[in-house]
């Protein structure tokens, strides 16, 4: 807890000794002028008392300024700045755009410059961006006369070093923030004390569809990940799904109520990260009051300026870096824009490139892009054949491991853009997936004979997701076939030896073409199951296993089928499939199976006989017509 009374002393001892530098607000206000370039404090910093009395000053002496330029990276409060009526007193150049400027961005009263986040300190160090009034917020001083620049460290600290003029906003209710932030008494010009509530941020979004893809995040990070959570409507419902994590590391740009809610609990300790173990290092901070109080003087916590931060050398240096990011919209070739829709400028680069170059620069770093399937109240598709006309392209298409929708995972890394657009078709929201099919085939990004089942018989069934362990202690994760699944069973079935390709088929034909294997990854979920079944080897899962059956309506059985991969057969993997197999069969209102079986496959009739229902057989042309009726074997 801020100490108030030792506050006020400190304040008051360097109110004697700098009594030149507390002045009136007015009068602080004079010493902006004409053509002058005005630095504000970023995002939840804002000091709005500070704005306020800008506009009042220009209000009450219209002429007192003209053609000002306002440099901002993000406004989440006033931007009287912004507003037609200072035009001729305001001109604002944003580095990031919000709600309070886009309007004016897009309707040509005000800049955006589009540039990395990290390297905007860069132009106020070299004088590229001139800074001649800095309007900033801080924490009282303490008694050595140093005051934090509390939740908001990133660009302003290299903006004060280089401001001819600063005016500082003390407020009580900012916190002092370990780290670069400070800022001495002595290096401002104008000190003006005021206290009111920091702006909060706080995310909207449907809870439902954040937590489905909070779920799926959290099945890709892992325990002692350093992670960064990007700004958007999506970090807190990731957040809260890695509650059961441990030792997680953080180095972000951001720092929000989420990860606040980890440090709190433990997850996060920071214990084996790579660089500044021990601490969590960001750059700003956007939440809730009771977030800025636990920031104040917290020793595990520290603020760097956005140029260490955001650089995506210091980011590569730590093991597992996770980078976890949101966009508006992303294409079926797997490049995506966080900062505009179409023409239309909506946020900026800020500093998500950063990281996901960074991360994918780390031993063993992955990045994530999350990404509600669709806007407009589910009327338009943020996947889409190619970003919009006058997009501009935040990550390209080698910045992306996975995206993530509510609808599922997709991963993109080293896949060719066929691959790539039918694994973003299946996390797509189900009703636009038979138009995102049309246009691709349009487009020659997928095969001009893709098929495609429209409707609930095509949506993934995901609730079928299981992990068995085999009888021979194999831990397998079993789930239904995905359209995207193409390549990989390609692989699977050529790596099978061809007696086992022969008891599969019954046929001697080796060959696995796109139009066979079309039938194995297009199916009507209601009218077929087929599962895939997988090991956890090394650091990546392996397809060893093929399970599924087709529903014969007439006499309302299914023919089943199964291979194992042959290097896994005899661990009871077969069986466990053909368990599972039966369990969903049953629960569909099925009677039994039936398989034409090699008269050589023992293996395959003795699977049958041991599952303990009725089991009839009949020879025909060299093979077993085996029927498996969903009844109790009876006893002799």
């Amino acid at each position: 807890m801020i100490d108030r009374e030792k506050e006020t002393r400190a304040l008051n001892a360097l109110k004697e000794r700098y009594s030149d530098k507390f002045v009136p607000v007015q009068k602080a206000m004079k010493s902006i002028h004409r053509g002058d370039r005005i630095f504000v404090h970023t995002a939840c910093g804002e000091p709005q008392f500070l704005l306020k009395s800008l506009a009042e000053y220009i209000e009450n002496e219209p002429k007192a300024v003209f053609d000002a330029e306002v440099l901002q990276v993000w406004s989440l409060g006033l931007a009287p700045y912004a507003d037609a009526k200072f035009k001729q007193n305001f001109r604002h150049n944003s580095f990031f755009i919000g709600n309070s400027t886009r309007t004016a961005v897009n309707s040509g009263l005000a800049d955006y410059t589009p540039i990395f986040l990290s390297e905007i300190p860069s132009l106020f160090q070299t004088g590229h961006v001139a800074v001649d009034v800095a309007l900033i917020q801080a924490s009282c001083p303490d008694q050595h006369g140093y005051m934090s620049l509390g939740v908001s460290v990133d660009i302003v600290k290299a903006a004060t070093e280089k401001a001819q003029t600063i005016i500082v906003q003390v407020n009580p209710r900012m916190p002092r923030v370990h780290g670069d932030g400070f800022i001495h008494i002595s290096d401002v010009d104008y000190v003006i004390h005021h206290e009111e509530a920091l702006l909060e941020y706080e995310d909207d979004l449907d809870n439902e569809v954040a937590d489905k893809i909070g779920k799926y995040v959290a099945t890709l990070i892992e325990d002692g990940n350093t992670i960064q959570v990007g700004y958007g409507c999506l970090p807190n419902a990731i957040l809260a799904n890695l509650k059961d994590k441990k030792h997680l590391g953080v180095h972000t740009e951001l720092l929000g109520d989420g990860l606040v809610e980890l440090m709190k609990s433990g997850v996060v300790d920071n214990s084996q990260k790579s660089v500044n173990r021990g601490k969590t290092i960001a750059t700003f901070s956007m939440g809730k009051a009771s977030t800025y109080d636990y920031l104040h003087d917290n020793p595990f916590i520290e603020f760097k300026t956005v140029d260490y931060t955001n650089d995506p050398r210091v980011i590569a240096k730590h093991d597992n870096m996770t980078a976890i990011n949101s966009a508006l919209e992303i294409d079926l070739t797997g490049q995506a824009t966080a900062e505009s829709l179409g023409k239309i400028f909506y946020s900026g680069i800020g500093g998500q490139a950063d990281f996901m170059r960074g991360a994918i620069l780390a031993s063993a770093g992955k990045t994530i892009l999350t990404i509600p399937s669709t806007a407009e109240d589910g009327t338009i598709s943020r996947i889409s054949p190619f970003l919009k006309a006058g997009a501009g392209v935040t990550l390209n298409r080698g910045d992306i491991h996975y995206v993530v929708t509510e609808y599922g995972i997709a991963y993109l890394h080293g896949k060719n853009i066929r691959e790539r657009a039918m694994e973003l078709i299946s996390i797509a929201h189900p009703k636009f997936r038979a138009e995102l099919i049309r246009k691709a085939k349009k487009r020659n990004l997928i095969y001009q004979d893709q098929a495609f089942i429209p409707g609930k018989a095509g949506e993934y069934p995901e609730k079928l997701e299981t992990y068995r362990t085999t009888s021979g202690g194999l831990e397998v994760f079993i789930r239904p076939v995905k359209i995207s699944d193409e390549p990989l069973l390609k692989d699977f079935f050529y790596s099978l030896s061809d007696a086992s390709l022969q008891r599969r088929f019954v046929s001697e034909r080796k060959d696995m073409p796109h139009e066979r294997l079309q039938d194995f990854v297009v199916i009507d979920y209601t009218s077929e199951i087929i599962l895939l079944a997988f090991s956890q080897e090394g650091e990546t899962e392996q397809l060893v296993g093929v399970g599924q059956y087709a529903v014969i309506g007439a006499t309302h059985t299914a023919d089943v089928a199964f291979v194992i991969r042959d290097d896994h057969q005899e661990l009871g993997l077969g069986r466990e499939l053909l368990k599972y197999l039966t369990l969903l069969a049953k629960k569909q209102g099925l009677l039994g199976f039936t398989a034409d079986v090699l008269i050589s496959n023992a293996r395959m009739m003795r699977l049958f006989e041991s599952m303990g229902f009725d089991v009839q057989k009949h020879i025909s042309d060299g093979m077993y017509e085996m029927k498996m009726t969903f009844l109790e074997k009876k006893k002799k």
